[in-house]
């Protein structure tokens, strides 16, 4: 018998003002919440909105705010001392992917010890319920939220480890669109595209189902409708409100029907030159859809006649192109950088970039892709991204 499985959060509270259920919210699982967040998230006001609500139910709190990139080990460790000599029973994760992603390694080996980098690729299996871990983004676009993945960099092997198993979901997500207008152009522009891509690459996976492609599809349908908007004018709540949740629901369809070759690419260029996660997906989409595209055809298509209103007498090969180059043009729009404009040096890429394509075929997820690449082609891929010109208006053909 062959059979789908679906793992989405227990509980989510979706919508303008569903951050006022924090305080409630955290009172179900404990007495002493560990907020994980950083000094944005403060400059903010959000922390201190958060605390007020958990003074308001309370709930004792102590707060760790030292995360300022990418997530690492070291933050994973930090907050674990923390949460460990408070006593804490319940984490709050508020902020990007990176708040969250490295409140799910705390939740994780709290209840189970270990290190982060013993749960890659299932060496180690977490067989214990997590801490409960209540996930507030405040981008949207990593979609983590709503997730079983935490993406966390090794910082001694310059290793992005992606880790995916059910204890890393979140007990509950509170998705509340106002807490995402505070984003600058360059945030909303990339995390943006990282759901984007979550949602495509979902669409498109060799182990897609029904139901991811439901979610996949309709976070595609409302991301595009809406990233110009939100990017062009912060303030517009509506379109805020509708990337919010086509991030939520790119993030479902990803973890339960996986990422593929960009993401793979995308986590070393992460750890070895600390580009941040959303734009480094951004850097690879349009020419990793060109490399995919053959393989891919009646699901671009599907893509294209859902986004296009002028492709009824168009082939599946022609509506593809037309798909690769909506994405081109929308990495325009949004003014995506490539590596080399974002400052990354040609000459360290040449030198890393066989390691990192090995590191991305670990990974595992390049291996669901509709065309799975070698090692030498993934290091040729890096080389063409690396200039890409997103302005090119034809599609090349591999």
């Amino acid at each position: 018998m062959s059979f789908a499985t679906v793992r989405m959060p227990k509980n989510i509270y979706y919508g303008k003002d569903a951050f006022k259920k924090i305080g409630d919210e955290a009172a179900t699982f404990g007495q002493k919440v560990l907020i994980i967040s950083d000094r944005i998230m403060e400059k903010l006001g959000n922390v201190d909105a958060c605390e007020t609500a958990l003074t308001e139910a309370d709930l004792d709190h102590v707060k760790y705010l030292d995360i300022d990139s990418e997530p690492t080990d070291q933050f994973v460790y930090e907050a674990l001392e923390l949460l460990k000599s408070e006593a804490c029973d319940v984490i709050i994760a508020l902020g990007g992917g990176s708040c969250i992603d490295t409140a799910k390694a705390v939740a994780v080996l709290a209840t189970n010890g270990g290190n982060i980098g013993d749960y890659m690729n299932n060496k180690v299996v977490a067989t214990k319920k997590a801490l409960p871990l209540i996930a507030v983004p405040t981008t949207a676009g990593t979609g983590s939220e709503a997730t079983d993945v935490t993406v966390v960099t090794h910082l001694k092997s310059d290793v992005k480890m992606m880790i995916k198993q059910p204890a890393f979901l979140p007990e509950t997500a509170i998705v509340d669109p106002r807490l995402s207008a505070s984003s600058p152009q360059k945030v909303t522009a990339a995390t943006g595209v990282d759901a984007l891509t979550h949602a495509i690459e979902a669409y498109i996976s060799r182990v897609a189902q029904p139901l991811t492609d439901t979610l996949a599809m309709s976070a595609i349908k409302l991301i595009t409708d809406n990233i110009r908007d939100a990017y062009h004018h912060g303030d517009n709540l509506e379109a805020r409100d509708n990337m919010a949740y086509g991030a939520m629901l790119a993030g479902m369809a990803f973890s339960n029907a996986s990422v593929c070759l960009v993401h793979g690419m995308s986590r070393p260029i992460g750890a070895m030159f600390h580009v941040p996660h959303g734009v480094s997906n951004a850097m690879l989409l349009p020419a990793v859809l060109e490399f995919s595209k053959d393989e891919a055809l009646d699901r671009l298509a599907d893509i294209g006649e859902l986004l296009f209103d002028d492709v009824a007498d168009l082939t599946n090969r022609e509506i593809a192109d037309k798909v690769v180059l909506g994405v081109k043009q929308l990495c325009c729009d949004l003014d995506i950088p490539n590596m080399k404009s974002y400052g990354i040096d040609e000459n360290e890429l040449q030198q890393v970039q066989a390691k990192m394509a090995k590191d991305a075929v670990i990974s595992g997820s390049p291996g669901n892709n509709p065309r799975v690449p070698t090692e030498d082609e993934i290091v040729d891929l890096y080389q063409i991204c690396y200039d890409y010109d997103f302005s090119n208006s034809q599609v090349m053909n591999r």
